[in-house]
């Protein structure tokens, strides 16, 4: 009874328009008032344990460096740069889209900051070029969620502390699942692309004019390497990499690219806090909501309903990949991941599945939601960019989809996708 009250209120909320960390309070508040004995001081409690966590610093960090980077030239020296290796094949505006947004994965960790980024760049002058405005939006909006896939990635960091999985694993293991996302969707472009007549620039790129663009790219291109290589030489932890990134991504901004102002840095800075305020808000009330599953024993009965269905494990994981899909479009990743994993981690486990893959396959789950309405938060990043018509993008980004679903597969069956690093 409680976790039809619990999901029931929630859903409903959503569906009314109420903020997903308000739908999540209210619902836990309710359930815990009307239905069970436990103190409503639980809330409070455990919303403050679940924000005080070292690793959620990366957050707000990540977050900032991706803002500083945006503004700081560093996303636009990275298009420059991809532009002239592969921007003159059959559909290669779209491929240089992609491959940038693999790239400015590896520097943000953020799905919403790389399309924001990228797509401002990239949108109008695929466009200029003759692609759709639609096919151009769908391609960003989907090569967006590489974002939370190629290390860094908040969510992993989410996941992480939630499930006590390795954090320098989680990032370690993306790697590959990240850039077959990024193949698929480059592939699915260039058949569009051959289809619909979208040829790539109209001149080639010299030798010279590559090296020239790799020159001015390569404070941008060293990003990453920095970040990560420290992660895993052991040099900092991942959330003092996050500072590091933002030291960085300030510093080549102001004084290497000088193109990151005082309003520039402000308006940075600005963004930043607002939004890490909500995901905070979001982190500490899921915590609550989590805690109250816990205590009602409800990811046990969901596990015995959801092992019940099948005594096929490979018909059990589809069917768990076909229900992280369906809320994917309703909830946000990071809520998500906090209500889900000590629900299904169990289960998978069981199954023989490792908590660093499951890990993976519940982000990509989730991500995918970043493209799928209603809540597809990628579309709207991308929309408000574009000024293209929503059905029009629903429609144009099925294809894109399919192919991350079929890469989500792969993560799924085949073990080696995310240990092959490991």
């Amino acid at each position: 009874m409680e976790s039809l009250v619990l999901f029931g209120i929630f859903f409903i909320l959503l569906f009314l328009g109420i903020p997903i960390g308000y739908a999540i309070g209210i619902a836990t508040l309710i359930t815990i008032s009307k239905y069970t004995s436990l103190p409503t001081v639980l809330i409070a409690q455990n919303s403050v344990a679940g924000v005080d966590s070292f690793p959620l610093l990366a957050i707000p960090f990540f977050m900032l460096a991706g803002n500083l980077m945006s503004s700081g030239g560093i996303a636009k020296r990275l298009v420059n740069f991809f532009e002239a290796i592969i921007g003159h094949i059959t559909g290669g505006l779209g491929m240089v889209t992609v491959v940038v947004c693999m790239f400015f994965a590896a520097i943000s960790g953020s799905a919403v900051a790389t399309v924001s980024a990228v797509g401002a760049f990239m949108i109008p002058q695929m466009v200029n070029h003759g692609y759709s405005k639609g096919f151009s939006t769908a391609l960003t909006a989907a090569a967006g969620t590489i974002g939370v896939i190629i290390p860094p990635s908040v969510p992993f960091v989410i996941y992480g502390v939630v499930s006590g999985a390795s954090i320098t694993q989680m990032f370690t293991a993306g790697f590959l699942p990240g850039i077959l996302m990024g193949v698929a969707l480059m592939i699915i472009c260039y058949i569009v692309s051959k289809k619909e007549g979208y040829k790539g620039s109209e001149t080639r790129s010299s030798l010279k004019e590559i090296f020239h663009s790799f020159i001015d790219a390569i404070w941008a291109i060293l990003s990453p390497i920095i970040i990560l290589g420290g992660i895993y030489s052991g040099i900092f932890t991942p959330t003092e990499a996050a500072v590091v990134s933002v030291v960085y991504s300030f510093i080549v901004g102001v004084f290497v690219y000088k193109e990151l102002d005082l309003k520039q840095a402000y308006n940075s800075f600005r963004d930043a806090i607002v939004v890490n305020g909500a995901t905070t808000f979001m982190v500490g009330l899921s915590t609550a909501f989590a805690a109250l599953l816990t205590m009602q024993q409800i990811p046990l009965k969901i596990a015995t309903f959801i092992t019940s269905l099948s005594d096929n494990g490979l018909v059990i994981m589809l069917f768990i990949n076909l229900f992280l899909l369906l809320v994917g479009m309703f909830i946000d990743n990071i809520p998500g991941t906090i209500i889900l994993t000590p629900i299904l981690l169990p289960i998978v486990m069981k199954l023989g599945m490792s908590p660093i893959t499951f890990g993976i396959m519940l982000t990509m789950n989730l991500a995918i939601g970043f493209c799928t309405p209603p809540y597809g938060i990628n579309l709207f990043v991308a929309t408000a960019i574009s000024k293209v018509n929503m059905t029009v993008l629903t429609k144009e980004i099925i294809k894109f989809i399919f192919g991350l679903v079929i890469v989500l597969l792969a993560v799924t069956f085949i073990p080696g996708v995310t240990n092959i690093f490991l």
